[in-house]
């Protein structure tokens, strides 16, 4: 059972990585744009606003590439670290317990992304599609370097 679950392990990682990926774009877009249910609320942050315009940024932008599986690394690495600022600095001030200061998707994400760091893309990313096409080159190009005596 085991040898069948890692064979799938790859391709369980990149639907996490969709999901996760969804998930955080959704979070910036509802903030920046005031779509997907933040417009019956009027909550959208303004432009420049400290830290809250620059979190929904980095959610838009870094979800975005997460869900694309490009870049998944350091997108990951950044939301995660942003997450973890909005942990400490916003809710965590409030009480101890995630359940009490209102931090669990703060800290849900941070630790999501921080795997995603760790484990990359996954399948169905454009990170391997890359990574393929770079070894590939790479390929040709150690062949036409071997010379034949």
């Amino acid at each position: 059972m085991s040898a069948r679950l890692d064979t799938a392990q790859p391709y369980a990682v990149g639907l996490y990585r969709i999901v996760v990926g969804l998930l955080f774009t959704c979070h910036g877009a509802a903030s920046l744009f005031g779509v997907l249910g933040a417009e019956a609320a009027g909550r959208t942050v303004d432009a420049g606003a400290w830290p809250g315009w620059y979190a929904a940024v980095i959610q838009l932008v870094c979800g975005s590439l997460v869900l694309v599986g490009f870049g998944t690394r350091p997108a990951a690495l950044l939301a995660s670290g942003s997450m973890a600022y909005a942990y400490f600095k916003v809710h965590q001030p409030n009480a101890l317990w995630p359940m009490e200061n209102g931090g669990e998707a703060s800290a849900m994400f941070c630790w999501a992304f921080l795997l995603l760091v760790f484990t990359g893309s996954g399948a169905l990313g454009l990170d391997r599609l890359v990574a393929d096409r770079t070894a590939t080159k790479r390929e040709s190009s150690t062949q036409q370097a071997t010379v034949s005596v």
